[in-house]
């Protein structure tokens, strides 16, 4: 496979997610049939649907080489062996769509040899666009953005919830964060990319689809990024979780990850 076209591959990411945000407000705040997927999987709406189908349209049309990971198609082996892989979650924070907030977003990567090379997060209800490839800036609506430089753990910013704060997960000391919280992990990690926030993390396995994304564009915008015992984050792996995620300014990142010792 030739070397990736990373201007191309962001602007077709780009502009699917301003579309994907076209048919998600047409349901917004308008009662949108909804389903239960059941084994805990949570609900999905008739947007995530359609959001899901234009995305597999466009992007697999523009790429057909590459692989199709998404939390509303079924999965198939076949993206394994592809070089490159599209990583995609077609509403992230469904369950905050449905009840009418603004906080959701589109989610879209590229992804090759475990290592995203490309990325879109969309929140359409907000209109921002933060975005990034593995060799430019990461930006938001246009404009560079840079991650927290926040050194110390005390007083720090953090996007989490609460269980993530309980002394169990804490051998070294519970970390005196101010906590704040939002539903979607994608725009969690993107807060974090924008220094709005000096931190997120979330300790539970994570589905790659809900971080892939924000997690080149909070890199690309100087944190550091790893799951949650500090190891590196990889992609498109057979089991498309990873054992959590931290996202910080790269010393508070160190300080902790001393913590979880």
């Amino acid at each position: 496979m030739p070397v990736p076209d990373l201007a191309g591959d962001l602007d077709l990411l780009v502009n699917a997610a301003r579309d994907a945000g076209v048919i998600a407000m047409r349901y917004f705040r308008r009662s949108p049939q909804v389903w239960d997927k059941g084994d805990g999987a949570g609900p999905v709406s008739e947007a995530d649907l359609a959001v899901n189908t234009m995305l597999a349209t466009r992007l697999r049309t523009a790429r057909p080489d590459y692989g199709w990971l998404s939390e509303e198609s079924p999965d198939s082996a076949a993206r394994l062996s592809s070089q490159r892989c599209f990583i995609v979650d077609p509403i992230d924070g469904t369950r905050t769509f449905i009840d009418g907030q603004d906080s959701f977003a589109h989610s879209l990567a590229v992804v090759e040899a475990g290592e995203v090379i490309a990325a879109a997060v969309y929140l359409p209800a907000k209109n921002r666009m933060y975005s990034a490839h593995a060799t430019s800036d990461a930006y938001l609506n246009g404009q560079p953005i840079r991650a927290s430089l926040q050194a110390q753990v005390a007083g720090a910013t953090a996007l989490t919830s609460k269980p993530n704060m309980l002394a169990a997960h804490w051998p070294g000391g519970v970390p005196d964060l101010r906590r704040s919280f939002r539903p979607s992990l994608a725009y969690r990690l993107c807060l974090v990319a924008q220094g709005r926030f000096d931190s997120m993390f979330a300790f539970r396995p994570t589905w790659e689809w809900d971080i892939a994304a924000g997690a080149l564009i909070a890199t690309r915008a100087g944190a550091t990024v790893s799951d949650a015992k500090g190891a590196a984050l990889r992609f498109n792996a057979p089991e498309p979780r990873t054992p959590g995620v931290i996202v910080a300014a790269p010393a508070l990142h160190s300080a902790l990850i001393a913590r979880l010792g």
